[in-house]
């Protein structure tokens, strides 16, 4: 895997804890996110942008984050819920949740983006390309992918049709081709799937 230059931190001398979504511009299933404060000593060569990085590696470093980092959760929010109140809200209140779940406070926050909302009077920055930027951010871009993929995977097995386990909910145009044919899941986000229509109509 090629080196990449991450930051350790923003701010020195704090907890901080990246935040990462996967999963946002899906036509199916949870948005995903994660939460992840790292050790200074933590092996950066193995992180990088969750893009970037080859099914195998993001499964390695998937490893790695968990078993070393100081702190970390990851958190869904259902298609049902991304419906009633949008995507953009869904990602930030699934980052709220998988703050939720550190066992250790930050002390700040650095979101992957443009967006965030105030969480528990932490200070936070967003940071446009975060991932490729922050160690930390990267790390919750591996674990938000990493365990949003599984999940896709394990629904596949009950709704083989849709070859979630390749697409991963994604609109590419194999999977609408399918949605066409056999129609919406409850695992379909409906207003994803509305737009899409509108597209595919024009």
């Amino acid at each position: 895997m090629k080196s990449v230059h991450l930051a350790t931190c923003f701010e020195e001398n704090r907890i901080e804890a990246g935040c990462d979504e996967a999963g946002r511009g899906c036509l199916a299933g949870p948005v995903f996110a994660a939460a992840v404060i790292l050790p200074n000593d933590f092996p950066l060569e193995i992180l990088n942008d969750s893009k970037k990085l080859s099914q195998k590696q993001r499964e390695s470093a998937r490893v790695e984050i968990e078993a070393k980092a100081l702190a970390w959760g990851v958190a869904r929010v259902e298609a049902e819920e991304i419906d009633r109140i949008n995507i953009l809200n869904a990602s930030i209140l699934a980052m709220h949740l998988a703050l939720d779940m550190l066992s250790v406070r930050p002390e700040f926050i650095l979101v992957d983006g443009n967006r965030f909302k105030d969480y528990n009077k932490i200070r936070h920055a967003c940071m446009i390309k975060g991932d490729g930027r922050f160690a930390s951010i990267a790390a919750a871009s591996i674990l938000a992918k990493t365990h949003r993929d599984e999940f896709m995977e394990s629904l596949s097995v009950e709704y083989p049709v849709y070859e979630w386990n390749k697409n991963k909910g994604y609109p590419t145009q194999r999977h609408i081709g399918i949605i066409e044919q056999y129609g919406q899941t409850i695992w379909h986000r409906k207003t994803f799937i509305v737009k899409k229509q509108l597209i595919l109509d024009l």
